[in-house]
């Protein structure tokens, strides 16, 4: 099967109203809808950690985090009906060079869940919350690792790709792993054992070398593309922004272990090599910081020009949350960390901003999910099209 091109992969199907039956809603579903467990769950989580600890938007914060549950299981029982329903079909994904990369937003929507079990679920529920973030945690690993492999093999073998073609959808897969990384830096400062913290940190290190190095080669690789083939389609916009992700959460990531080093490597016997990693956490988290700042004024002066053609609505608008709000949740990690109010104004900046992008995106995906427009599988497009023609 040849792919669609890009310019045709998010854009909209047909209206829900249309279809045969609400079942083709299930034959139509793809792991793109989870992007927006993934805009949705860093905002829950940056409302949260606002500097003044604000009550009202604490806890617009947990509803939101805990209608992100909600989210996250009505999209799984949907996806999963869809490979008992339509497994042919739905086995097609793996061979399509776009939409196969989007199997990474099924852990990094998880992830946003298991971060809201420690910020949100253990002040009101208590300690027995952080066994279900740990088990949740090590599911999140193996879906993080297996995807950080499986798609770029894939890539390798049984799909086709051009330079031209490539956009930032290629990091999707490859981040899953740094996103459980930096939650795993999250949960082990509140293990009772001792032994399973050193494991977690240890493995959160593990994921965050796993996947850092390699989406800086993917970045590498898109600043050629960009320069030789210039801007995506138009229906790609939002996928410039993706840019910002890996860089983001690798700077947080590398904050949140490099804090948790000291105590669990002393508890092991080793507290010069935690003082150390927390040293490098903080330095590695300023310098990806830095790098964050140069991708998002990027990608501010790449959508003001999209912007001025139009840009279609699709899924793809997703791609424009999670990475502002992983950056903004690092910038005010760093406020925190160094008490210096520049980036605690950075950071409040960052977060209304990405009040504003959720409000607008919540709004149009909801409007698109309810007239069924947004149901479209590229995957399986090719072959109902040749079914047609017969």
């Amino acid at each position: 099967m040849r792919d669609l091109p890009l310019a045709k992969i998010l854009q909209g199907g047909q209206p829900l109203a249309a279809l045969a039956n609400p079942k083709e809603a299930i034959r139509q579903f793809t792991p793109n809808w989870f992007a927006a467990t993934m805009g949705t769950g860093i905002l829950a989580l940056a409302l949260g950690q606002l500097p003044g600890n604000i009550l009202v938007l604490s806890q617009l914060g947990k509803a939101l985090w805990l209608f992100n549950i909600v989210l996250f299981v009505v999209f799984t029982a949907i996806y999963a009906a869809r490979w008992i329903l339509f497994f042919d079909e739905a086995k097609q994904i793996f061979g399509h060079s776009t939409v196969s990369m989007f199997f990474g937003t099924i852990p990094m929507g998880l992830a946003t869940l298991i971060n809201g079990l420690v910020q949100y679920g253990l002040p009101s529920w208590g300690d027995s919350v952080i066994a279900w973030a740990h088990v949740l945690w090590w599911a999140d690993v193996v879906m993080a690792l297996a995807c950080g492999v499986l798609i770029p093999f894939m890539m390798f073998t049984r799909q086709q790709h051009s330079i031209d073609q490539m956009t930032a959808v290629w990091l999707l897969p490859v981040v899953a792993a740094e996103v459980a990384a930096a939650s795993g830096g999250v949960i082990a400062p509140h293990l009772v054992d001792t032994s399973a913290q050193f494991t977690m940190l240890i493995t959160s290190y593990v994921l965050w070398a796993y996947s850092v190095p390699v989406a800086l080669s993917i970045l590498v690789i898109l600043m050629l593309r960009l320069a030789l083939h210039k801007l995506p389609h138009e229906n790609m916009a939002a996928s410039t922004w993706l840019s910002l992700g890996p860089i983001g959460t690798g700077a947080l990531g590398m904050l949140v272990i490099g804090s948790d080093a000291p105590g669990i490597f002393a508890a092991h016997g080793m507290g010069d090599i935690g003082t150390v990693a927390a040293g490098i956490g903080m330095l590695a988290g300023i310098l990806f910081w830095g790098l964050g700042l140069w991708w998002l004024s990027l990608a501010v002066l790449i959508t003001v020009r999209y912007v001025k053609t139009g840009i279609p609505f699709n899924l793809g608008w997703w791609g424009f949350t999670f990475p502002l709000g992983v950056y903004a949740v690092t910038t005010l990690k760093l406020g925190t960390m160094l008490d210096l109010v520049f980036f605690d104004a950075l950071g409040i900046l960052f977060v209304m901003m990405l009040v504003v992008m959720w409000l607008v995106v919540a709004a149009r995906t909801a409007a698109g999910a309810y007239r069924g427009n947004l149901f479209v599988s590229p995957c399986i497009a090719f072959l109902d099209a040749k079914q047609a023609s017969r």
